[in-house]
């Protein structure tokens, strides 16, 4: 098998690929003994009529899509390792059997394009606050007191801001009642502007067992058009009223949410977590500063398919965590009021993002070329395995010479964005 290979416009290319007489043959007479169950032809049982007859009543190149099929994956791949390409999109087949001493095979396909970064040394980024301060531990230990927080009935007052008022509610617009717009037994939060308008604040002052009408008007565009922008009145009652009563943060309340005898050691504990999580956010910030100001310095003539691959994935990717979820993605368009089109859209701009980073640190490995030990590799393959919780001797057996090859690849990138990083200057 011969091949050659031709650049045409726009980052196409163009593979023509030689199969002998012989092979295509031998897998013409494959794709007829595959499919001669499912043709009919009179004066023949099924799956007997002759290949020669078949040909001459639906035309000779009625077996040649499932032969191509056969044939073409083993001489493209082949085309590629020879003429070292690296394709970024599905090929183009087309199939010539003018001659009757040989096949050829011509593949169409889009290739990475030729990339160059004017400098990567001394990138920029914006330097991220890292020190914790006392109002960050107070708001941890106020959220652990919430938490934490119990229910005391109150029944010698009226309702105030914050409260949890237990409440009947019934909605009408123009005097008749509305789907959905009826309760019994809801503990509404007064002042979380859970329900719409100036309803929440009409409660207060109101006892236990109060009836009232509390006026409001839907907004402009609510969901339900027939309510959009209308006045309504809700009958409501005042069934109770509780308040959430927060532990006092004192030595007795550490040991009790946490491993700690004191509520200073609680609170050194709460601010070396915080400031661990600081530095880990930091170092992605910094990561992506130092990306951005690369991308900056990219020039390249990215194609159009690159885009929509990575869009594609992402997408893809998105669905994964749906179903994951017990949500399938026909269910998420519905909830939403999203379309497959919007969705893709909306991943278009961190799809570009993300190709041409990707472009400008493969770059950067390929300058750099930094050494990946067989330590390195192993300690990646250990953490895959732990991620995925497989036996590492399983992960072993699933991965092939392409995919160790494309996992050396991600680790040159990773090493070669530290080395960009350490070079960075903060500003």
């Amino acid at each position: 098998m011969s091949s050659t290979f031709e650049k045409l416009e726009n980052q196409r290319a163009k593979l023509t690929m030689e199969v002998a007489a012989e092979q295509f043959e031998g897998a013409l007479q494959k794709a007829y003994l595959k499919n001669r169950t499912k043709i009919n032809l009179p004066g023949f049982r099924k799956g007997k009529a002759p290949r020669k007859l078949i040909e001459m009543q639906f035309g000779k190149e009625v077996f040649y899509d499932d032969a191509l099929n056969m044939v073409f994956p083993e001489v493209y791949r082949a085309a590629i390792e020879e003429h070292e390409l690296e394709v970024v999109s599905e090929p183009t087949v087309d199939l010539n059997t003018d001659d009757a001493s040989k096949i050829l095979i011509m593949a169409e396909v889009t290739l990475k394009p030729e990339v160059s970064v004017k400098t990567y040394k001394g990138l920029t980024y914006k330097k991220p606050e890292t020190e914790v301060t006392e109002e960050e531990v107070d708001k941890d230990v106020d959220a652990a007191r919430e938490k934490n927080a119990r229910m005391v009935t109150v029944e010698d007052r009226a309702v105030q801001d914050g409260d949890i008022a237990n409440i009947d509610y019934e909605g009408f617009a123009d005097g008749v009642p509305f789907d959905g717009g009826k309760g019994e037994g809801y503990d509404l939060t007064i002042g979380s502007h859970t329900f719409i308008d100036t309803f929440e604040e009409q409660l207060v002052g109101k006892k236990i067992g109060d009836e009232l009408e509390v006026n409001v008007t839907f907004p402009e565009g609510y969901q339900n058009e027939e309510l959009s922008g209308k006045p309504v009145v809700f009958k409501v009652k005042v069934n109770g009223i509780k308040v959430k009563e927060l532990p006092e943060a004192n030595d007795e309340f550490a040991q009790d949410v946490s491993e700690f005898d004191t509520m200073e050691a609680y609170r050194e504990d709460i601010r070396k977590k915080l400031a661990e999580a600081k530095e880990a956010n930091a170092k992605r910030e910094i990561e992506n500063g130092v990306v951005e100001s690369l991308v900056e310095q990219l020039d390249a003539d990215i194609p159009e398919i690159m885009y929509e691959n990575e869009v594609r994935q992402m997408v893809e990717d998105f669905s994964r965590r749906m179903q994951m979820q017990g949500l399938t993605m026909e269910q998420y368009f519905m909830y939403t009021g999203m379309d497959p089109k919007g969705l893709m859209d909306s991943y278009r701009e961190n799809a570009e993002k993300n190709v041409k980073a990707r472009l400008a640190l493969e770059f950067v490995a390929k300058t750099e070329n930094p050494e990946i030990t067989d330590e390195d590799f192993n300690a990646e393959l250990d953490r895959m395995a732990e991620m995925y919780r497989i036996e590492r001797e399983k992960l072993d057996t699933m991965i092939g010479e392409n995919e160790k090859k494309g996992i050396r690849k991600d680790l040159q990138v990773q090493k070669a964005l530290a080395a960009i990083v350490e070079n960075a200057i903060a500003q």
